[in-house]
């Protein structure tokens, strides 16, 4: 079963944006030095007066952090340290590349998906050059022999595919073997998350830290961006105000940390529920659409695929409300 769901429909659209790219753009607009790469945290505690947290590296270095953000991924040392559980292994991988042609690729601005016997792969433009796509299994002890092994992955995905068009099997053909990665899909709980401490006095987790999910509804990188954006606002909000007379003569940092934690504190009551509809959402998702049962195959061949195409395009229509407080 195959089926195609426009870029754009009346208010909503999608964009496909190479995260490279993004990660590129974002690092541009800091300080140099801001950034300091290959650092690995390995643990966190407080400091003596607890307005500080000693965040160590694996190389032996530690951080004194006034503020604690934890957007290190699925497998973030910030939400462990915060109570989170490990996010799930949904049993199912997920193979994704970009293929670069060398002129215009000539596929109209649509998102393509094709899904049937436990498989989904699918394809969309990033420009006039550029065609990301995926392909998502039911994940087996054979896929072992692949997962390290860009050239094998590619032949995997291209005796999946099963009947597609040549000129979309062309794409994973292109295909450059450094451009193709290979990864497990977890998730979060969505029912940890109504109790989860998000944020605790100075700490908090963004992005998969605090929302892990599959991939099936394409919000995970788009996501973390709103929460950097609420994030920051409500931060700024805390961190605008100036200090007492009290707190100005006393120099140790209270009045500031307690801001701190009431701005880290807003910020959780704000992403919460948004965290929670979209893990459920990408769960159900990819449920419905990997499923390879009889009853579900049926109503999701000839039911659900429109609806659930337009839930992609319903759940990244979202407005985190604007950067600045002023």
């Amino acid at each position: 079963m195959s089926f195609t769901t426009k870029a754009s429909h009346g208010d909503h659209e999608v964009r496909c944006v190479r995260r490279k790219f993004l990660l590129e753009a974002l690092q541009k607009e800091l300080p140099s030095g801001t950034i300091r790469f290959s650092s690995k945290v390995v643990s966190i505690e407080e400091d003596s007066g607890g307005c500080f947290k000693m965040v160590h590296l694996a190389n032996g270095s530690v951080v004194k952090a006034k503020v604690l953000i934890g957007c290190d991924g699925v497998n973030s040392v910030v939400s462990k340290w915060l109570g989170f559980k490990k996010p799930a292994f949904v049993g199912r991988s997920a193979i994704r590349g970009f293929a670069d042609f060398k002129g215009s690729h000539g596929f109209e601005p649509k998102f393509r998906l094709f899904v049937g016997k436990g498989v989904r792969c699918g394809f969309v433009p990033c420009n006039e050059g550029t065609v990301y796509w995926f392909f998502t299994f039911a994940s087996s002890a054979k896929d072992k022999e692949i997962e390290k092994s860009p050239a094998k992955m590619k032949v995997f995905v291209l005796s999946n595919l099963g009947k597609v068009p040549d000129k979309v099997k062309a794409v994973v053909e292109i295909t450059e073997l450094d451009s193709i990665t290979y990864s497990l899909l977890r998730s979060g709980r969505p029912w940890e998350l109504l109790w989860a401490n998000i944020s605790e006095g100075n700490v908090c987790v963004t992005g998969d830290a605090f929302h892990p999910m599959t991939p099936d509804i394409r919000q995970g990188g788009c996501s973390a961006l709103e929460d950097g954006v609420v994030l920051a606002r409500c931060l700024a909000e805390a961190l605008r105000e100036n200090p007492s007379t009290a707190e100005a003569k006393e120099g140790d940092g209270k009045e500031e940390y307690k801001r701190i934690e009431m701005g880290m504190k807003k910020f959780a009551r704000e992403r919460k529920w948004r965290g929670i509809v979209l893990v459920s959402t990408a769960y159900m998702v990819g449920f419905v659409q990997q499923s390879n049962g009889v009853v579900v195959s049926f109503l999701r061949d000839k039911v659900l695929g429109s609806f659930m195409a337009g839930l992609l395009l319903k759940r990244a229509d979202f407005d985190c409300g604007k950067l600045s407080i002023s």
